[in-house]
């Protein structure tokens, strides 16, 4: 009856990982990877907390959504560099650095997103974007 009842205990564990997932305009990445830097609009994007990090008057602010500045700005679009190569909570200490190399990286097709495209915004979860989807990603929005 014991080894019975251990048996069944065991089978009642169970392992729970929570990896975040990229948003559905994000290209596939690996476990390790927390950030997109999004150089059309010199923004970085958290994976983790689902945040776009960019500067604001004075200071690195973390936001649901982009500037108003780019609200027809296609997530879809424009070009995505993985940072696959930065660990840490701060990639904007980096900017400057990664403005330079990555700015004018980007002269090939489309990257492939995550998902498929359902809104027209440019948040996290594509709300939020009432004025069209004219933006390009190519740097021409601001």
């Amino acid at each position: 009856m014991v080894l019975f009842l251990a048996t069944t205990m065991q089978g009642q564990i169970s392992v729970s990982i929570n990896i975040p997932a990229p948003p559905r305009w994000g290209p596939p990445v690996l476990p390790a990877v927390n950030f997109y830097f999004l150089p059309d609009v010199d923004a970085y994007y958290d994976i983790r907390s689902h945040m776009f990090i960019y500067y604001s008057g004075s200071a690195w602010v973390h936001r649901a959504s982009l500037p108003p500045r780019y609200k027809d700005y296609d997530l879809y679009r424009g070009h995505k560099v993985i940072m696959n190569d930065y660990r840490g909570s701060t990639p904007y200490k980096n900017y400057k650095e990664h403005k330079m190399k990555y700015s004018n990286s980007y002269h090939g097709e489309e990257q492939k997103s995550h998902g498929e495209k359902q809104g027209k915004g440019n948040s996290h979860n594509d709300k939020g974007n009432k004025g069209g989807d004219k933006g390009h990603g190519n740097g021409k929005n601001k």
